[in-house]
C-alpha cells in the first residue's frame, strides 16, 4: 500500500503506519515470556496484577489479598509479584473453584 507524501500522519491507518514505520506489532499474551537468566519475571504494583490477570483495581486488590499472597511481597507501599508463581496460583485457584461447583 502506497502512502503519498502529502498525507498526514493522523490520517494514516494502523497497517499503513506500521508498513511505513517496518514494525511488527507483537500479539498479546497472558502468559508470562521466560526468562533467559534464569531470574523470575516480576511485575510491580496493583497495576501489574491489572495487566498481568486483565483485571480491574478492585479484582486486583481481592486477587493480592487472598490467592496470590505467597507470590507477593510487600514493604510498606511497594507491591513485588513473581508473575510466574501468581499465574500458577492462579489456575490451582481457578481449577480447585470449578471442581468445587
Amino acid at each position: 500500500m502506497e502512502v503519498k507524501d502529502s498525507t498526514p500522519v493522523a490520517m494514516l491507518t494502523v497497517g499503513q503506519l506500521r508498513d511505513f514505520l517496518g514494525l511488527s506489532l507483537p500479539m498479546a499474551t497472558a502468559s508470562p515470556q521466560p526468562t533467559t537468566n534464569g531470574e523470575p519475571r516480576l511485575v510491580y504494583g496493583l497495576a501489574g496484577i491489572q495487566r498481568l490477570f486483565n483485571v480491574s483495581h478492585v479484582t486486583a486488590q481481592r486477587y493480592k489479598n487472598t490467592f496470590l499472597a505467597p507470590a507477593i511481597s510487600q514493604q510498606g507501599r511497594k507491591i513485588v509479584v513473581d508473575a510466574e508463581k501468581a499465574l500458577q496460583l492462579f489456575s490451582e485457584y481457578t481449577n480447585a473453584k470449578t471442581n468445587a461447583i
